[in-house]
């Protein structure tokens, strides 16, 4: 074997290992790489309570129940499905009612999240753009609904 034809084998060796690597750490993430899961989908997907993740949708009218201290419970929904939030900690200044949300926290029970933040939008017509697409999906949406209040 000549020099020249080891060093290619060398470079091909050490690309397929590259390759190989960056395979498996893409596989180990599929389900991690969504920025949030709709409450349609955590329901789909059956999550385990205990699972760690994001859950974004519209709060549901009519379901913010503040309580001693900073507690607060909620709803989330994306139209099919719903999904109760509780939170301890003052909210964003703009979370209200029928807005867009997103809150990152542990599941506790099925249909139950503890939340450890709460995003919300930062203007009157904004919504998050992936909140948007599953609620277009599942034929929820409307132009203007977001800045309808």
């Amino acid at each position: 074997m000549t020099r020249r034809s080891r060093r290619l084998a060398l470079i091909a060796v050490a690309l397929a290992v590259i390759g190989f690597a960056a395979g498996i750490a893409l596989y180990a993430l599929r389900d991690n790489i969504v920025f949030f899961y709709s409450p349609s989908e955590v329901a789909e997907k059956a999550v385990q309570p205990g699972a760690r993740l994001r859950i974004g949708g519209l709060v549901k009218a009519d379901t913010l129940v503040k309580s001693s201290g900073q507690n607060v419970a909620f709803v989330v929904t994306d139209g099919a499905h719903e999904l109760r939030v509780a939170y301890q900690g003052l909210l964003p200044d703009l979370f209200r009612e029928g807005q867009g949300v997103v809150a990152e926290g542990v599941l506790a029970a099925p249909g139950e999240l503890r939340a450890e933040t709460i995003l919300a939008k930062h203007d009157e017509r904004y919504m998050p753009r992936e909140v948007v697409d599953a609620l277009k999906k599942q034929g929820r949406w409307q132009e203007g609904e977001a800045s309808a209040k």
